[in-house]
Parts: C-alpha cells; structure tokens; sequence
C-alpha cells in the first residue's frame, strides 16, 4: 500500500508571485478598455465613484512604472511565523477540518517579559496597514496576523472565514506564539474579530484598543433606548449607509457575482479599491497626500496577486451577529475622518470604555495616516492592562 502524499510545507513568509502572474497583469493593464461613461458637471470628477482621469494615470503607471518585486522584496523580509491553528481550538467555533494555517508578522521586543499586542487590520488593506506603526512599538511583542481570506495570509480551505472564525484561528495563533494574555488593537473588519476574540476569550484579552464600533451594531441591534446623541448617530449612519454602503450591501448579499469581475480586471479592482483608499482616508480629496502612488498601489496589487478579493468578502457575507457584551477593558482613538464614528455612549453599550480620544485629523486607515497617534492608543491601553492585572 502506498503511502500518502506528503502536504507541501507552507513557508512562514508569503511566496514570490510567480513571474507568469505579473506578466498577465501587465497584459491586462495595457488591454484596458476604458468604458463610455455619462457626463458629469464641471467639478464633480469623484461624485459618481472612481475619476475616469485618476483611474487612467494608475492605470498606466501600474503597468508601465510600477514594480512589485521591490515591494515583494521589503514584505517577504518582515519577521514571519506560520502557525497551524487545529479545528477544534476555541469552543467548536472553528473552521470545519483539520488544520487551518495562519500566516502573521511577529515583531519581538528586546525584553522577553513585554506585553503583547495583537494588531488587527480590516478590509480593503491588510498586514500593511500597521507597516508604518511598528517602528513605534519596539518595547512590544507585536503581531500583525494576515487574516485568512486577506493578501498575504496562508491558504485556507473554503471561501474564507468568518469573523468569529478568523478570532479562533487567532486565537490559536497567539496561544502557538506562547502568549497567553495581550492586548488587541484593531479597527474596521478587525475590530469585529476582536469582539469576538474578546467574547470567546476573556481571559486572554488584557485589554483592548479600538477606533471604531462596528456598524453592525447599529444596523442589526440597534438600541431601544437611544439617548438623542445616539438617535443623531443612528440616523447619520443609516444616512452614510444610504449614500456610501452600497459597497457593503452588495460585498456581504451578491459578493460571488462581485468577486467575477474584480478579479477578473486590475483595472476594475483598481477602481473600486481607490475610491476607498480616497473617500476614508483624510486626504481632503488627493488620495496621492496619504499615498504615493506606488504605495496606493502596493496596497491594490496584493489583492490581484493573491487573488483574495473574493475571500475577502466572507466576513461582510457572513456578519452581523457579534457580542452584545464584552468585558475586557477597552482604549478608544476616535479619527475625524473615519467612516461612522459612534458617541462614547453607544459604545459603552458594548464596551468597558476606560479612555475615550478624539483626534484632530485621521480617517479609516489611522495606524497608516497618523502612526504616532494610534501608537499613542496601543500604548494606553498597555498601560491599562497592566494596572487592571494588579
């Protein structure tokens, strides 16, 4: 009887993108059709989506300027783990067999004792989100996981998990990494898995920083009881849901008739991902003052090499059924520029809120757009970890 295959090792690093794949690319690129469009008043490039104008320069500079080796290069140099998280870690709620591999930047501290901080990004970046903080979190153990599903995470059976998922397999990943308490930062998708993560483990969440409460909050258990801040923040968010959040709705109802079509064309994924790299960050409308354009496209690229950009709809296709209640004390570092930016009292629904921060300028992106604020936040709520333990 013959033995079975053996299962090819992952690396801990992500694999160079095989030259066949950017060779394609270029090819799409340069065969772009630009479609006819109808007009628009004078001034009002973006009002529709993406400017026409805009897209054409990326467009053209991605296929003809733009090198992703040198990028591939800088991230594959990054400290890398691969953890291999077992199915039945985290109360039943993981993915349905065997094993599923979880691929994160680990950034040690000199002093083996230093807490941990788990930083967790969202949608539609990735590990890079967090490239531009960690310099600033040396006296931290950091781990930066690719979730599953997202450019730069290890392969997972399935179409991608769901939040709740993606927290059991980090989850498993800390406990790998030999972390038993930490800290978790996050924002955006990642501020739903640390709910999550928070939920399933108490215990293991010393404390929690955030720059944002889920929208899904509002939209799927809204309170019955709204103070008039909260029925202000209520009806604003249901009005940026109607004016932005068809991106949601379509990502999270139809995402596999989506996913046909933007990875099918760079140029169409292009498009879609820059008029939100554009409209959340706080750029005052020149996307290229948060980005150069090899950044911008970097953060774009990663999504066509890895072919992720499907699996990286399955937490909005799968969410909305998060914790009514978590208790790990909980840091906020609000940004002007986010995208619906709750009141301290809707959050304190939700959290043990223990600090509350506005800052002056920032969006979406925080730990990207302004480092040294969001770094401000990790460390807060470091501190607060430390003197809840006592």
């Amino acid at each position: 009887m013959q033995p079975p295959p053996a299962v090819p090792q992952l690396p801990a690093a992500p694999v160079p993108v095989p030259d066949d794949v950017l060779q394609d690319l270029r090819r799409r690129l340069r065969a772009h059709r630009p479609v006819p469009l109808p007009p628009l008043p004078a001034g009002a490039s973006w009002d529709r989506g993406t400017d026409p104008a805009h897209l054409a320069e990326l467009v053209h500079h991605w296929a003809d300027a733009y090198d992703w080796r040198t990028h591939e290069e800088r991230i594959r140099s990054w400290p890398w783990h691969l953890a291999h998280v077992a199915a039945d870690e985290g109360s039943g709620e993981a993915p349905d067999a065997g094993e599923t591999p979880v691929r994160a930047v680990h950034q040690r501290a000199a002093a083996s004792d230093a807490t941990a901080v788990l930083l967790l990004h969202g949608w539609p970046d990735s590990v890079l989100r967090f490239e531009r903080v960690l310099p600033l979190l040396t006296r931290h153990h950091v781990v930066v996981p690719a979730l599953p599903g997202f450019p730069f995470a290890a392969p997972v059976a399935g179409a991608g998990l769901s939040a709740r998922q993606i927290a059991v397999v980090v989850a498993g990943l800390m406990a790998d990494l030999g972390y038993a308490r930490y800290v978790v930062s996050a924002g955006d998708v990642g501020s739903d898995v640390a709910e999550h993560l928070a939920d399933l483990h108490p215990e293991r969440v010393s404390a929690l920083h955030l720059t944002d409460v889920s929208q899904y909050h509002f939209l799927v258990q809204p309170p019955s009881d709204p103070s008039p801040a909260e029925r202000e923040y209520l009806a604003h968010g249901h009005d940026w849901q109607a004016r932005e959040g068809g991106y949601m709705h379509e990502q999270r109802t139809k995402p596999h008739t989506l996913a046909v079509g933007l990875g099918d064309s760079p140029a169409g994924l292009l498009a879609w991902l820059l008029e939100k790299l554009r409209s959340w960050t706080d750029c005052g409308g020149d996307v290229e003052a948060v980005f150069s354009r090899d950044e911008l496209l970097t953060w774009v690229a990663a999504y066509w090499v890895s072919g992720c950009i499907g699996t990286s709809f399955t937490p909005y296709a799968t969410g909305g059924d998060l914790p009514q209640r978590v208790t790990p004390p909980a840091v906020f570092t609000v940004f002007p520029r986010d995208l619906v930016n709750a009141p301290e009292e809707f959050a304190r629904r939700i959290f043990d809120v223990r600090s509350w921060r506005r800052e002056r300028a920032g969006g979406h992106f925080a730990a990207w757009e302004q480092p040294r604020a969001y770094a401000a936040g990790v460390h807060e709520a470091v501190e607060l970890a430390a003197t809840s333990s006592r």
